[in-house]
């Protein structure tokens, strides 16, 4: 018993992945999020995923044989499962994040946009991860990403209050080199001072209501990524569905 608590400890430090098994694990939680109907997912559904043009950056090539590995490895460690179809014919898979990790959904949005796109603006972020789950303002956007940070799985080129900052998650192989190098962008990023106080706005109006017309042109541009998003969303279910018709013709033989 003392074995398999200590077992789970260790599966539980996970913080490391490689940039196969990143991909892989995120497309496996978006399709969860985004089409449950097609979910758990084939190793080929898997590899178009993972290789598709929209929302992923980089744009990968995977073969199946490297996606094959990448579920493996994610199998091992206990983060993804195989699932056997009714049928018995095909394997599909399925991500166990839940099993291992205690975060909230949001919280596991953003972690599968951060795996799919890394680096990104706080706004992109929201208006990405909201395609999966709702995050209705930058605020609860930070809240959720805050908790992630204590724990050390994000990481940020500045505070998560300051507009204009990036941030990107922290599941880089040491050999990458990512974390260093991005932490250190904040040292060269401007800090805003109270030195000198700013002059009155010539038209009277007040700081707090310029950050109220700030935070309203934001969640208008937060919400224009984010309708983008859904079309690009909507395009790759139709993809992936004349795919399966393709595939149905070639199984029936016609």
């Amino acid at each position: 018993m003392n074995d398999a608590t200590q077992e789970e400890k260790e599966l539980l430090q996970i913080s490391e992945l490689s940039k196969p098994q990143r991909r892989v694990l995120g497309v496996l939680l978006e399709k969860a999020f985004t089409t449950p109907d097609q979910y758990p997912l084939t190793l080929k559904a898997v590899t178009t995923g993972s290789n598709q043009k929209s929302n992923r950056d980089p744009v990968s090539h995977y073969s199946e044989t490297q996606v094959y590995e990448a579920l493996e490895s994610l199998r091992e460690i206990g983060l993804v499962a195989v699932v056997h179809s009714d049928s018995g014919r095909t394997e599909r898979y399925r991500h166990y994040m839940r099993h291992r990790f205690n975060f909230t959904e949001p919280q596991l949005a953003i972690l599968t946009e951060l795996w799919l796109r890394g680096r990104q603006t706080m706004g992109e972020l929201r208006g990405r991860a909201s395609r999966m789950v709702p995050i209705e303002t930058l605020e609860e956007l930070r809240a959720e990403f805050k908790g992630l940070l204590d724990q050390k799985y994000v990481q940020s080129n500045g505070s998560i209050e300051r507009r204009g900052i990036e941030v990107d998650h922290n599941w880089y192989k040491e050999n990458e080199g990512k974390t260093l190098g991005f932490e250190s962008s904040a040292e060269h990023e401007p800090e805003v001072t109270a030195a000198v106080p700013p002059s009155p706005p010539a038209t009277g109006s007040s700081p707090s209501e310029l950050a109220t017309l700030k935070d309203a042109v934001e969640r208008l541009q937060s919400d224009n990524q984010q309708l983008s998003q859904q079309v690009a969303s909507i395009k790759e279910v139709v993809e992936q569905l004349q795919q399966q018709l393709a595939d149905l013709k070639q199984e029936l033989g016609s």
